[in-house]
């Protein structure tokens, strides 16, 4: 019996048993299956030329080949995407590729190199049949918080928490024969984050991501979470422990499709890689039908509890994308706790969530608490307003810079020609009808928008540029500066207006002293989060602490994700284009179908697996002369703490920990400044790990809880959206 035969009767039969529930079968056997796809070459060069036009978008292809020094050393090496894709392209022309699996994962790996969260294309082979998980999540901590971190196996460290434990956990030295850090430092770069030790906490679970449910990374990418599940881990997985124990696990598939009368990996390709019948369209078609592409939204599913290992809050989003919490006892009676693990992203969630940063913040006022951390652990992003709306919530007196550009390119300029000649005459009003509306408020109207000195834009030409900058003089837009004053501000923002805005215009009272506010991150902060930080640090002068990263005592980044502030989703590009047909009269159409306008059509998003996207906007520090785009700006955080064994299953352990550091004349800093605020403290690593009662939220089967852990990719839509897919 072939592979995919053995999936086929086992899928039906764990269906049988467990008919709601995601099938799961051993990952040597799916893998087996996904390689006896046969390989298409005609087809596969039909998709990767179907990808340049939208590539074309990405703004950071020329930074990556020649990016400057310092993020070369410390970051990421140069990356020449473009000569990377034309060796892809000659091999599919040669036919070099055993399977169809084989072209994919090449391609997959293609995108995945720029370890940029805004610039995702995965194909169909890679992650739309299966992807893949471990049965073992891990942790690393540092015993006392002072010695270097080590991995251990995350049960353990939580059984070991417990107050009635017997057994000291023994870290993990050898995964599969390998050391194991070298094995994690490899393992880490398959995630989609710039930053390497940001790369290394995503290895792991960390309770901010479980605290997103499926929104986040689940338990780490070792254990098949985020970028990991799409990465053949092998049959098994051996850790050996340094106390000399050695365990085997099985490795596992998840099975993402019906299997149904599939039997060979022929079958495979002919069920799910061919475009049905009519398919693909290039965007004259689509627009002559009269259909826009629109991106999905992910159900906004209420959760009944706060996540595991994090405290009753004070107020909660109900899908957990945000909440407040007061700290308790001698010394933190006074510390306030904002966890923004995320920006929203959902369609239906943006009130909710401006709306419990609100309370939280009037509720600790009325409390009489003077200090607030706000963490921002695991926040891939989400819409971009909602990270101006909360900086504007802490510091109201304060015009965001948040300068921002795209990439000059002919498709942008022939759209932006477009969408500013449409709404000649129009106003600026909600009262339009949902088409206008979303041509009059989109950047590609040179009236949304104010330029670098806060004014409005007096023509296209003006805002388009274009402008040479980096080290291939490539062509980008005038810089750009969102304008809060905008009546069509819902638009872009899920439906919220900015405090200090509309209805919010006598929102003026500043709720914290800037010395009494601190940042939190895990270096999984990207996208809107970037923007975020990015007023907060370079704006309002608020200090940072970064958590975990690589067994080092260096210096670490806080922001470790993408720094691109705007993605565009293909399906977005193509709605784009096919509006400009949909407003052409034919004669125009005729002229649009003879530009590049006219090569862009859905095949790409036939034939991946999950949304594919570009960075469509840099952001430019102020006072940046070189317009350098934030993502290759290295950038410390002021202190670095390790992760305790307390810390990965009691959220309230880290936020104590970092008030004692920041206001409490103690220092759990390993690297960087323990001067935040004019007043330095002192060293103190607390006397180790001290076992703790357990706490109520780890009433948990851990291994039930992750292999659950599905991750959504279809996102709202992401117009005026940053944000990281998982």
């Amino acid at each position: 019996m072939g592979a995919c035969a053995s999936v086929s009767e086992l899928v039906a039969s764990f269906t049988s048993a467990s008919p709601s529930a995601r099938p799961t079968i051993p990952a040597e056997i799916a893998y087996e299956c996904i390689n006896s796809v046969p390989f298409n070459a005609s087809a596969a060069y039909s998709l990767m030329e179907s990808l340049r036009p939208y590539i074309n978008w990405q703004t950071t292809i020329e930074y990556l080949k020649d990016p400057p020094i310092e993020y070369a050393e410390k970051v990421q090496p140069p990356y020449d995407l473009w000569a990377n894709f034309e060796a892809i392209e000659a091999n599919v022309t040669a036919g070099a590729y055993a399977n169809e699996y084989d072209f994919g994962w090449h391609l997959y790996r293609l995108f995945q190199y720029s370890h940029d969260g805004h610039f995702l294309f995965v194909p169909d082979s890679v992650g739309f049949i299966f992807t893949y998980g471990r049965t073992v999540p891990l942790v690393s901590v540092s015993l006392d918080g002072v010695s270097l971190p080590a991995p251990y196996a995350y049960a353990d460290i939580l059984t070991a928490s417990f107050g009635n434990a017997t057994f000291t956990p023994s870290a993990i030295s050898m995964i599969d024969g390998q050391n194991a850090t070298e094995y994690l430092l490899n393992w880490s770069e398959y995630g989609s984050l710039q930053d390497r030790d940001a790369l290394w906490n995503n290895v792991f679970y960390i309770l901010a991501q479980v605290f997103l449910g499926s929104s986040g990374t689940g338990a780490g990418t070792f254990s098949g979470g985020g970028s990991g599940r799409f990465v053949y881990p092998g049959p098994t997985t051996t850790l050996t422990f340094a106390n000399g124990t050695s365990t085997t696990y099985k490795n596992f598939a998840r099975v993402l499709v019906p299997f149904d009368g599939i039997t060979t990996g022929e079958d495979i390709y002919r069920t799910y890689f061919i475009p049905p019948a009519g398919e693909p369209k290039d965007a004259l078609e689509l627009a002559t039908m009269n259909t826009s592409s629109t991106s999905s939204t992910i159900p906004a599913t209420t959760t009944s509890t706060p996540a595991p290992g994090y405290p009753s809050p004070i107020v909660r989003q109900p899908n957990n994308l945000n909440s407040g919490c007061f700290l308790d006892g001698e010394g933190y009676n006074d510390v306030a706790v904002l966890s923004v693990p995320s920006f929203v992203g959902l369609g239906s969630a943006e009130i909710t969530f401006q709306q419990t940063n609100e309370k939280l913040i009037a509720a600790a006022l009325a409390a009489g608490k003077t200090k607030l951390i706000v963490d921002v652990s695991a926040n891939g992003g989400g819409t971009v307003l909602q990270g101006y709306d909360l900086f504007k919530q802490l510091f109201p007196a304060t015009l965001p810079y948040g300068a921002t550009r795209f990439r000059a390119h002919e498709a942008f300029n022939l759209i932006g020609e477009a969408f500013s000649e449409i709404p000649a005459g129009l106003p600026r009003s909600l009262s339009l009808n949902e088409t206008l509306r979303a041509i009059v408020s989109s950047a590609f109207n040179y009236r949304t928008d104010a330029n670098i000195s806060y004014q409005p834009f007096t023509s296209w030409t003006e805002k388009y540029g274009p402008h040479e900058y980096g080290p291939a003089s490539d062509t980008f837009t005038s810089a750009i500066r969102w304008n809060l004053s905008d009546p069509l501000t819902p638009d872009n923002s899920g439906g919220i207006y900015v405090h200090g805005y509309g209805p919010f215009l006598n929102y003026t009272q500043q709720p914290f002293a800037r010395e009494n506010i601190i940042v939190l991150y895990d270096g999984y902060c990207a996208s809107t989060c970037t923007i975020f930080s990015e007023l907060m640090r370079q704006q309002a002068g608020v200090k940072t602490i970064a958590l975990g990263g690589r067994p080092n005592r260096d210096i670490i980044q806080a922001v470790g994700g993408v720094k691109g502030t705007n993605d565009f989703p293909y399906d977005y590009i193509l709605e784009l284009v096919e509006l400009v047909f949909q407003f052409s009269n034919e004669s125009r159409r005729e002229h649009y179908s003879s530009t590049v306008l006219g090569t862009y059509s859905d095949l790409p998003l036939w034939r991946s697996s999950s949304g594919p996207v570009v960075n469509s906007r840099d952001g430019i520090r102020q006072g940046d002369g070189t317009e350098t785009p934030l993502q290759f700006v290295y950038e410390p955080a002021d202190c670095r703490i390790f992760y305790t064994p307390e810390m990965v299953v009691d959220e309230t352990a880290v936020w104590k920990t970092v008030a004692d550091t920041v206001w409490n004349g103690k220092s759990a800093c390993v690297a960087g400044s323990n001067d935040f605020y004019g007043t330095a403290s002192k060293r103190s690593n607390g006397g180790g790990w001290k076992k703790r009662e357990p706490l109520k939220k780890r009433t948990v089967d851990i291994d039930e809880l992750w292999k659950g852990m599905e991750v959504e990719t279809d996102i709202s839509d992401l117009a005026g959206d940053g944000i990281m897919l998982p």
